[in-house]
This record gives structure tokens, sequence and C-alpha cells, in this order.
């Protein structure tokens, strides 16, 4: 799945806890490859799972319910993303197939790494993450659509803005890593490899 998007529209679900970090997105014990496929199965591994193999969902874990299958926006309490500053958990939300978190406040280096990874973090006001976690939770099959050109998200009949840097954005929008930014000046990098011969 490409990581790059402008427009999204997808099922919403409720985990509002506050402060979830990275070892609860992804606990350390699946960190073990360095590709950035097949993490999705071990994302919020201790409350989706009963036993530490991952064979037996938690029923009443959020992500287990039928209503709730195929989310792909995230609604989250503060300080989401905190702890270390693995990239692994990112990779984990991406693989599930997360594109948009929806929280008060984020983690700083968690932020730029979602970017990275073609996930949208964003910033809304308490009250305001809250109005959207009241219309997720009263109305099976919520939708939430984010729009990154205009910076909006709509939710039910109402709309709310956010703010996301110009880098960032175009990170997400053009489904650019690090690797990718650093491609972009190739020729550069070629040409002065050629004088160090």
């Amino acid at each position: 799945m490409s990581r790059a998007w402008t427009k999204h529209k997808g099922i919403a679900v409720p985990l509002y806890r506050k402060d979830i970090d990275t070892d609860q997105i992804l606990p350390k014990q699946f960190m073990k490859k360095t590709e950035r496929t097949g993490f999705g199965v071990h994302l919020f591994h201790n409350w989706r799972y009963i036993d530490e193999d991952g064979k037996t969902p938690n029923p009443d874990f959020v992500l287990n319910q039928d209503r709730y299958k195929n989310a792909s926006v995230l609604i989250a309490g503060e300080n989401f993303g905190c702890g270390s500053s693995r990239e692994h958990a990112p990779w984990s939300l991406a693989d599930y197939g997360f594109r948009v978190v929806i929280a008060p406040s984020f983690a700083d280096i968690f932020f730029g790494n979602c970017a990275k990874n073609g996930i949208a973090l964003v910033k809304l006001s308490m009250e305001e993450v809250e109005e959207i976690l009241e219309f997720v939770t009263n109305q099976e099959g919520a939708e939430i659509s984010v729009d990154l050109d205009a910076l909006v998200v709509f939710s039910g009949e109402k709309k709310y803005r956010f703010t996301l840097s110009e880098s960032l954005l175009n990170r997400i929008a053009n489904g650019w890593d690090d690797v990718d930014l650093t491609m972009k000046h190739l020729s550069r990098i070629e040409a002065f490899e050629s004088t160090l011969a």
C-alpha cells in the first residue's frame, strides 16, 4: 500500500487513553526485523491478545470488535506516542492500516516518525477530540474524513481545522521517508563522490 495520500476517509476507532507509549503500541519483543512490514499483527499486542503468543484475541479490546474492523483512523488521548524514539511503533500502525491519529497531543519525535510512514497526526483541542469520540462511539461504522490540502477533519456534520508543518505535509502527500528525500539529491551526491576518486 502506498504511503502517499492527501485525502482519507475511514472507519474511526476510539482508544482514548492518556500516555500511550511506544512500548504499548509495539512491545519491544517484536522489534527484531528491520523491514517495515509484518508489524501490524503485533500492534497493541498486550491489549489485543489474552495470551503472549497472540493467538487468543481479547474480546474486550476495541480493535477486536466487529464494528471497528478495518479502522484506519485512531482517536487517542493526550501524549500519544511517548516513550522511546523507536520507529517500529509507527511501522506497526501503518502496517495495520492506520493513516490518521487524532489526539490532543503527541510526543515530538513520534510526530516526525509517523509522517515518514504516511500517518498524519492531527492535534485538536481536548473538547474537539471528545466531540469526535462521542460521534464515533455513538454511531456504528462512523467514518472520519481528513483533507490535508484544506487541513480539515470532517466528523459527521462538523469540521475541525488543524495545522501541520509544510515539511510533514510534503512527506505524507508524497510518501517520502528520509531515504526518499536523500535520493532527490542523487545527482549532487554522485557529483561529489566523483571528486573523491
